[in-house]
């Protein structure tokens, strides 16, 4: 599965920010989570509605927007 179809991103949802499968968590919040040293299992032990897989797409979200961002920086 890839994060494309985990990911939404909604104008009207958290100011149009990366979100979980159309929940109000975004990318974001999980990246700031994992950065302060949570777990997967602690953040999904907070956050049930969460899975595994969410929190990994996050991961591969950031990654693909980075890579897109130096690329295009790269292009000018």
């Amino acid at each position: 599965m890839s994060y494309r179809d985990i990911i939404t991103i909604e104008p009207d949802k958290r100011g149009g920010k990366p979100c979980i499968r159309r929940m109000r968590i975004t990318v974001y919040d999980v990246l700031g989570w994992l950065a302060a040293g949570m777990s997967i299992t602690e953040i999904i032990d907070d956050f049930p509605e969460l899975t595994e897989t969410d929190i990994r797409a996050c991961l591969e979200f950031a990654a693909d927007r980075d890579h897109r961002l130096v690329a295009s920086v790269g292009a000018t």
